[in-house]
């Protein structure tokens, strides 16, 4: 329970109507849950307007409304507040609602096209290690402590958000490591969160249906460090042509990581292979269990973010060599006659190639790469050519497949994947519509120590097809037909 004026601190009033000195025991922007005793928040949304759902909210015992149009008919039931952006609100509202708990845990958010997941997850892993009790906030699964809720969305809605913060910090978190997603800034679902800290991995194509433009894409991400404050710390990938631009206006102390040049946190890759690689860091020798380049970077990331949340270099770099991968990412075996399967959640352009580069570096001899992969429906379709084309050039063999068709046609997107590939392309390329079928072709045309990656959803547990998510798992099935 809350008192209404106090959870609106620092929101932007510009209207009231109606006493602000009562009491408030939930917040939420979901008409449908609204019980007695709410405070309803009308965001604009991107398929509806909480504005249109005022009136049930009152009639459902909404005690306050926060909106950016006043209804035509003020009921006396509860107090109206109008604010300039509603959604901006919600974050701030919700973080007051909880107590504030970003401000009373070291937050870390991480940022960029490729790797948040795998960042966020060695960190919550190496803290762990280093004996601190942590929370993790990813696409694959939010964690406190050790014990997992699970992960909806990339970065939560404000109020789940802040629900996790605040069970993070009940439960003696002293670290929290969360993804940030360009959608989450965007839509402000970060608004009133406090950071000390930002990392940038780096910035590729993706997410195009939602932001429309490339330079909408990158201000969004390039916003998250804008917002930090001068006590916070915002590390960036140098090897990214986007890397500056991401500090150009930050208030916060700039640190830089790279393989290539000079940066405050220096690495180069020694050795790789498939059981992982010797780097060197800051001149320190370090065997890591993450295969690549793009793992080189990751593993890069996290020891400069270690390094600013006050620890040791040894301290960091012994118990970073112990840490796996997260989960689809570049995740391996051997199977029946030494050929090795691969699960990825590559699903844009660069993450395919960083991928298929870093497996045709690993290659010894005449084996063949046969990749499986499509291309999510109701998403940025500008990528599935690339997609396709990058594929079929690093692979000796192509199945192009379903992923999550969503609502759109499956075929229709394996069309617009093939769009992309030139008459050589298509002599090595098939199409084989079921993903389970495609998958089984592959291992069929697989002979002794091939290579099969199969790419695009990673952890994913299902396949979602006309709005209903059917049990899938792609490492699942490729063990099956490589046992």
């Amino acid at each position: 329970m809350r008192n209404l004026r106090d959870i609106l601190y620092k929101a932007e009033l510009l209207e009231t109507h109606g006493v602000l000195d009562r009491e408030v025991l939930a917040v939420d922007f979901d008409s449908r849950k609204v019980k007695p005793g709410t405070l309803f928040v009308a965001v604009k949304g991107l398929t509806t307007d909480g504005h249109l759902y005022i009136d049930k909210a009152i009639e459902s015992g909404a005690t306050a409304i926060v909106c950016q149009e006043i209804p035509e008919k003020i009921s006396e039931k509860a107090t109206i507040i109008r604010v300039k952006d509603s959604a901006q609100a919600l974050g701030i509202i919700a973080s007051n609602f909880f107590g504030n708990p970003s401000e009373k845990i070291r937050l870390v958010g991480v940022t960029g096209t490729n790797g948040k997941t795998t960042v966020v997850t060695l960190l919550h892993e190496l803290f762990t290690q280093l004996g601190y009790v942590c929370g993790m906030i990813s696409t694959v699964r939010n964690l406190i402590g050790q014990t997992e809720i699970p992960a909806n969305y990339t970065t939560p809605d404000p109020v789940q958000l802040n629900e996790l913060l605040s069970q993070m910090v009940e439960a003696g978190c002293e670290f929290a490591f969360m993804e940030v997603s360009s959608h989450a800034v965007a839509q402000q679902r970060i608004a009133g969160i406090h950071f000390v800290g930002g990392i940038f991995t780096n910035l590729t194509h993706d997410h195009l249906d939602f932001h429309k433009t490339f330079s909408e894409y990158l201000k969004a991400k390039k916003t998250f460090f804008d917002q930090l404050d001068a006590k916070a710390f915002a590390i960036t990938n140098i090897d990214d042509k986007n890397g500056w631009v991401m500090l150009q206006n930050t208030r916060a102390g700039k640190k830089t990581y790279s393989l290539r040049t000079i940066a405050d946190f220096k690495g180069k890759v020694l050795e790789n292979g498939f059981a992982g690689q010797q780097l060197l860091i800051e001149g320190r020798e370090v065997w890591c269990k993450l295969v690549g380049d793009f793992n080189a970077y990751n593993l890069l990331a996290v020891y400069a973010a270690a390094r600013m949340l006050g620890q040791e270099p040894d301290e960091v770099l012994a118990p970073l060599s112990s840490c796996r991968p997260a989960e689809g990412r570049f995740d391996f075996f051997t199977g029946r006659d030494n050929i090795i399967g691969i699960v990825d959640y590559a699903h844009t352009p660069d993450a395919l190639e960083n991928v298929l580069n870093t497996i045709g570096s690993l290659r010894t001899g005449t084996e063949k790469l046969i990749t499986v992969v499509g291309c999510g429906g109701n998403r940025d379709a500008a990528k599935r050519p690339a997609m396709a084309a990058i594929a079929a050039r690093l692979s000796n063999k192509l199945i192009l497949t379903s992923d999550n068709p969503r609502f759109e046609d499956p075929e229709k997107i394996i069309e617009d994947m093939k769009s992309g590939l030139d008459p050589v392309s298509n002599r090595i390329t098939i199409t084989v519509l079921n993903r389970r079928e495609a998958i089984n072709a592959a291992c069929a045309m697989a002979n002794p120590g091939d290579i099969i990656l199969v790419a695009g959803k990673g952890h994913e547990k299902y396949q979602e097809i006309k709005g209903m998510k059917h049990p899938f798992d792609d490492k699942e099935i490729l063990l099956e037909y490589l046992a």
